[in-house]
């Protein structure tokens, strides 16, 4: 019985997920001239995108209007219902107003299209009906209709707010695209969270300085960069020259591939048995750009230089994890 009832729960997700992902196909018949004009709209807009919506429609809605805001459309989700009680003293000239409603028939928003059209600003709307109320009042109207519902009954709005949010993500991506949106861009609008550290926080923010970095001479003994390496506790040390220039590093994995050439680490100089060249960042570098090298080279730990080779920081694996880029 458990069987069979797991087996159906598998079986009707997975029609669900057939149906979605066929609506989102659907959808790329509806990218056309009108997808286009919306588009040309709205980047050349001087003002804001106010996106409305009711229920499910409204959910979507403020999650589309997010989605254009940290990819560099300025815009805000206005809920319809508010809006005709004061809310619409938001909008102003050069706005653009996006509306969406499945049947393109929601009370809510139609009362207020007379006031939208009165202010002279643009209006673009997503339904799935071409036929609509909100279709034909619209400047643009971008259809996003849907064979079926991936509900059974029909009534829950399932396969029409994921190919409505997907055509959302498409005009915001086209937009970001258009623009030139950078990675640095999309930092400034996102400073929390991991997202945020991994694309604002550079290396002069985490890496260990000044006396903190483990440093020997390269006629230094193994002995004395190991007690280097135990003091400063990174589990490496930079090896410079005379003149400070970096030399070659030792960590805790040279010292285990020499154990077995039993050198007496009371007289061996470390320059015989460090690693040269070494991987090398600078202080601007991004913590992230870091991060993605230390995994691609398998290394736990890198030195950081300025322009003359001279070791300025030392971090590893944990000072990233601290800072929550990791």
């Amino acid at each position: 019985m458990a069987i069979t009832m797991i087996s159906t729960f598998c079986n009707r997700a997975l029609e669900v997920l057939q149906i979605e992902a066929e609506a989102v196909r659907q959808l790329a018949q509806y990218i056309n001239a009108d997808f286009e004009q919306a588009c040309q709209l709205l980047f050349h807009s001087k003002g804001k995108v106010i996106v409305m919506g009711m229920g499910k429609s409204g959910h979507i809605a403020n999650k589309i209007s997010a989605t254009l805001a940290s990819t560099g459309t300025p815009a805000f989700f206005v809920h319809p219902a508010e809006a005709s009680h004061g809310d619409l003293g938001m909008l102003t000239a050069g706005d653009i107003v996006l509306a969406i409603s499945n049947s393109g028939e929601t009370a809510e928003i139609l009362t207020i299209l007379p006031v939208i059209k009165r202010l002279g600003i643009t209006l673009i709307s997503m339904s799935g009906n071409p036929a609509s109320t909100l279709a034909k009042l619209s400047d643009v109207h971008l259809c996003v209709r849907v064979e079926q519902e991936a509900c059974p009954l029909g009534l829950a709005p399932t396969a029409s707010t994921t190919a409505t949010l997907a055509m959302g993500d498409a005009l915001a991506v086209a937009l970001l695209d258009a623009r030139g949106f950078s990675a640095d861009d999309f930092a400034l609008s996102h400073p929390g969270g991991s997202l945020g550290r991994k694309l604002l926080l550079r290396l002069s923010d985490v890496m260990h300085k000044d006396s903190q970095v483990p440093i020997v001479r390269r006629h230094a003994t193994i002995k004395e960069a190991l007690l280097e390496i135990s003091e400063k506790g990174l589990g490496m040390t930079a090896v410079v020259n005379d003149d400070q220039s970096l030399a070659g590093i030792f960590t805790d994995g040279d010292l285990r591939r020499i154990l077995d050439l039993k050198l007496d680490i009371h007289s061996t100089a470390i320059e015989q048995v460090m690693t040269t060249p070494c991987t090398t960042a600078n202080a601007d570098m991004l913590a992230g750009e870091a991060l993605k090298i230390m995994q691609q080279k398998k290394i736990n730990g890198l030195l950081i230089i300025d322009q003359n080779r001279t070791p300025v920081g030392a971090m590893n694996m944990h000072d990233l994890l601290r800072a929550g880029v990791l």
